[in-house]
């Protein structure tokens, strides 16, 4: 069952979205700012995709989504492919509701080339400072007859809603040849930030966020699938943010690739969300148990700690 168009278009329409601010509620019962995330590695896909409806803007982050080409050695599963053409149509059902579209950099996990991008308020990294060889040339494909406001750095104000987007910041550690994202505050009685893909793995992006103190904050986890160094100061990084913000933290992507995030969310000081955990909905983590997913697929029993059907996702 797909939780992601039908139910949450209605849920948006009808204003019960997401955990609303208590204090964003006006005596008129108007929550203020709702988050619906949208795709992420707990919910079975590469992205970082969120919707945010303030009281006058609808605004979508990163509406990308991809699979990891190769994991364990192996292609995507069936589960994997499945989940990817369900999340795509979710995307692109969001994007035409959303008026303003914010893109943190030019990975594919991150923008849908694609997509339709006629009549909105399109606000992206800089395609040209900043910026890597390979996302300096999808940018400049990406933008080619496009109307679109460089964020980098900039205050922005929508609708009485104010943006505040960090100057580039290192794709995860400093000296990465990944290149750079941007960061987003959208503050509109309360503060959220959007994170990307900085992996909260550098002293600029801590420092940026702590500076602007959030009330929630969205981002993606290191990846210690990959770099076992980064587990520990991720886990020193989390938690100076935790102490100096109190921030509800949703941490998803980079991190989920790893099947022992569990262990990494509860050595922090406070546990954090993912994006299945804020929806109410089972993580399937599906790239991190992708070897157990080509033996289930080829009737093996395997144990994981999900339930797993074609037809329930």
């Amino acid at each position: 069952m797909c939780f992601l168009i039908e139910e949450l278009q209605l849920l948006i329409k009808k204003g019960y979205v997401g955990v609303p601010f208590s204090s964003g509620v006006s005596k008129r019962g108007d929550i203020k700012m709702r988050i619906v995330p949208i795709a992420s590695e707990s919910l079975g896909v590469r992205s970082l995709a969120v919707y945010i409806k303030t009281r006058k803007d609808n605004i979508l982050i990163d509406p990308g989504v991809a699979l990891g080409p190769k994991r364990y050695s192996l292609p995507p599963a069936k589960a994997e492919i499945e989940k990817l053409k369900l999340v795509q149509k979710s995307i692109l059902e969001f994007l035409a509701m959303a008026n303003t579209i914010i893109i943190s950099h030019y990975h594919y996990d991150h923008y849908t080339p694609g997509a339709n991008y006629e009549n909105k308020h399109l606000i992206i990294k800089n395609p040209s400072r900043n910026i890597n060889k390979s996302q300096k040339r999808r940018a400049s494909k990406f933008l080619k007859d496009k109307n679109y406001t460089s964020a980098d750095g900039k205050n922005i104000t929508l609708k009485e809603c104010r943006i505040k987007f960090s100057p580039p910041l290192p794709h995860g550690e400093k000296g990465t040849r990944l290149g750079f994202v941007i960061m987003t505050m959208i503050e509109d009685k309360k503060k959220i930030i959007h994170a990307s893909d900085t992996q909260l793995l550098n002293k600029e992006s801590i420092k940026w966020i702590i500076d602007n103190m959030p009330d929630t904050l969205i981002a993606s986890g290191p990846p210690t699938y990959i770099l076992k160094h980064t587990w520990k100061s991720g886990i020193k990084n989390i938690n100076r943010i935790i102490q100096e913000t109190d921030a509800h933290i949703i941490l998803d992507h980079h991190i989920i690739r790893d099947k022992r995030y569990p262990r990494f969310f509860k050595e922090l000081e406070k546990e954090p969300s993912t994006f299945a955990k804020y929806l109410g909905r089972e993580e399937t983590p599906l790239e991190a148990y992708r070897k157990e997913l080509h033996m289930i697929e080829k009737g093996e029993k395997v144990k994981i700690p999900f339930r797993y059907s074609l037809s329930s996702l």
